[in-house]
């Protein structure tokens, strides 16, 4: 094999990199490890963070960068190929759409177990790497690379830059915050544009076709990427699109699994099964109420569009109400994403108000005007408002819990 023509390759992408604008987790993976994942939706900037993780960190060769996008890959043994790039003094390899590659689990872990190189390797949110049979779970270490913040679509609009700020900072210290963001930028004005378009780096590209990309990233999960990793019929692919279009009109969408069935003409069983699948994916994000035992696996109470861009993309004109939750949701569950946590359950429905998060605090979402009224009697309660720039007291701006990552 011809490494010398990869190494070109790359220099070629490297040239057109530009390393003043970087995602979150930039700063966090710990390049020490001997494997890592970095899993995420498409569209989410995956491969430009590999990119500048190897235009900043290494030199001389030591890093290299593959697609297994690229067909030579369909034809070669991607363990061969380690192989020979560490024979080469190679040190870490940059493996982009580890999904595409037959048995690609299995070629990680003989990389990890016989090579003497790090690998970092790319893959679909879809990738459960738990449930591969190479065992995967005790050697890759997962980031996950979710879709940008309001803080970081700020940065990267060269509207303004500010430090992330912690759950716990934004409920004690909301005030002194958004007083000091107001004296730089005007929050609602740029939140109504991130919450339109502006959850994909992409947004910097031409706008105008900005939904449409969206809509394209959601027809490859669902023709491309689901059947291929999780073996769903292609004559499934346009039930699963209405599936999405009857959430995405809801405001949100409380789900009734027999009527989902009857709509989409998917079975019970199926409907249960496809919703992991689309949560898996990034489309939708589910919430269950807190309770024991083994219920939370069961029906979902709500389901939101994963975030506000696809609601936007789907509906052309979503509902404010499902947008305001759409995006509480979104970054609540983002902020916790890499977190430590054997189940998801750092956000829930609540019996009262609309969302319990850490077990601690209640949150209900509404405009300017909404009161406490629904959740007056319980501690560590909190209106989270949208259209006012200064909160006081439990009383929250919805657009600073943008600022968490």
């Amino acid at each position: 094999m011809n490494l010398q023509y990869f190494f070109e390759e790359q220099d070629k992408l490297l040239e057109k990199v530009s390393m003043s604008k970087k995602r979150y987790l930039y700063d966090s993976i710990d390049l020490n490890l001997k494997c890592i994942a970095i899993l995420g939706q498409r569209g989410v900037g995956k491969t430009t963070l590999m990119l500048q993780l190897i235009n900043s960190k290494y030199s001389d060769n030591k890093a290299l960068y593959i697609s297994i996008d690229s067909p030579f890959f369909q034809s070669i043994s991607l363990y061969e190929f380690a192989k020979e790039f560490e024979q080469m003094g190679g040190e870490v390899l940059f493996v982009d759409e580890v999904h595409k590659y037959l048995n690609w689990s299995s070629h990680i872990k003989e990389i990890y177990d016989k090579l003497d190189i790090k690998v970092i390797f790319s893959g679909s949110s879809i990738l459960k790497i738990s449930k591969q049979n190479a065992d995967l779970s005790r050697r890759a270490v997962v980031y996950n690379l979710e879709n940008l913040s309001f803080r970081e679509y700020l940065f990267f609009s060269e509207i303004e830059k500010f430090e992330p700020l912690s759950f716990e900072d934004v409920l004690a210290n909301h005030q002194n915050y958004a007083k000091d963001i107001i004296k730089k930028i005007k929050p609602l004005k740029y939140f109504k544009e991130y919450l339109q378009a502006g959850a994909y780096p992409f947004f910097l590209e031409e706008t105008s076709f900005y939904h449409k990309k969206i809509v394209q990233i959601l027809n490859i999960i669902l023709e491309s990427d689901l059947p291929y990793i999780n073996q769903i019929e292609m004559a499934q692919i346009s039930k699963l699109k209405k599936l999405i279009y009857l959430l995405a009109v809801s405001v949100p969408f409380v789900p009734k699994i027999t009527d989902l069935s009857q709509s989409t003409n998917i079975s019970r069983p199926k409907i249960y099964e496809y919703l992991q699948y689309l949560e898996d994916a990034k489309i939708i994000n589910s919430l269950r109420r807190k309770e024991k035992g083994y219920s939370i696996m069961s029906k979902p109470q709500k389901l939101f569009m994963q975030n506000s861009n696809i609601s936007y993309a789907v509906t052309q004109n979503p509902n404010i109400g499902a947008l305001r939750e759409t995006f509480f949701v979104n970054q609540i569950k983002n902020y916790y994403s890499n977190s430590n946590s054997f189940l998801d359950e750092r956000i829930y429905s609540a019996k009262q108000g609309d969302f319990l998060v850490d077990d601690k605090y209640t949150f209900e979402i509404g405009g300017k005007n909404k009161s406490f009224t629904q959740i007056a009697d319980i501690p560590n309660s909190y209106v989270v408002a949208d259209d006012i720039e200064v909160g006081f007291g439990n009383k929250v701006p919805l657009w600073l819990f943008g600022f968490l990552y």
